[in-house]
């Protein structure tokens, strides 16, 4: 995925629009009213902070032009979130509307959300912050692979490099076993597309999202997996398979 800008007018977009406001406001007042006011013993510096007074307005206007398009972000993710009526849909999304999502979901549950590729390798997409823990969360809308544990690895890396508490991986698929195997005694959550699609709908303003459950084997109740068959007259084909193989080895 391409990588995202994060300047000024990026973060204030992704913001309430009342941010945009106040920045203009702001900067109005430093820029026209603080800095010209400041004297100074040399002429030709007091000429330079009055002359600041002058782009002042076109730089508050600036800002504040910003403010409707930030209202209708928030309210078009608002949206995003609230339309979503099962996995299937969540699955089909572009993978930026698919952060998106991850990202209002993570809002609405009271963290301070900041979008964007943020890890020193462009792998983190979103940064969590909430009661003074910092969360990386890195997106994986994959329709056609499963998130494997090469990638758990790598994020295991960025979290170790980092000072946050906590790595997320979401997919809107499955997880391997191997994968959840790695992450089991770390700092890491795995969250699959059934609990993506649990979190969504639970977050919802009037819950649209039909309630799907991860399957479960039928033998053992532990969850079921995708995995890829390497041997034999089906190698190459996708299957269930039960995620406590080898003690438990039902397939479907």
């Amino acid at each position: 995925m391409s990588r995202k800008s994060n300047s000024i007018s990026d973060l204030l977009l992704q913001a309430p629009w009342w941010v945009s406001v106040v920045t203009a406001a702001t900067v109005y007042i430093v820029m026209g009213v603080i800095i010209p006011a400041i004297e100074t013993d040399n002429q030709f510096t007091n000429m330079i902070l009055n002359a600041v007074a002058v782009p002042a307005p076109i730089f508050s206007f600036f800002f504040l032009l910003l403010a409707p398009f930030a209202f209708f972000n928030t309210r078009r993710k608002a949206k995003l979130l609230d339309q979503q009526t099962n996995l299937n849909s969540i699955r089909q999304l572009h993978w930026k509307n698919f952060e998106e999502l991850v990202a209002e979901a993570y809002r609405r549950l009271g963290y301070q959300v900041t979008e964007g590729e943020l890890g020193p390798d462009g792998g983190i997409d979103i940064e969590l912050r909430k009661d003074g823990e910092l969360l990386l969360v890195q997106c994986k809308q994959w329709k056609a692979r499963k998130v494997g544990v090469s990638i758990i690895r790598e994020m295991y890396g960025v979290l170790t490099a980092s000072n946050a508490n906590e790595i997320i991986i979401i997919c809107s698929g499955r997880f391997t076993q191997e994968a959840y195997s790695f992450a089991l005694d770390k700092p890491m959550t795995l969250m699959d597309g059934y609990k993506l699609s649990a979190l969504i709908q639970d977050v919802q303003s009037s819950p649209a999202l039909s309630n799907e459950k991860q399957a479960l084997c039928p033998r053992c109740r532990n969850a079921l997996v995708e995995r890829v068959a390497k041997r034999g007259p089906n190698s190459g084909n996708a299957f269930l398979g039960c995620s406590s193989f080898p003690k438990c080895r039902y397939t479907e």
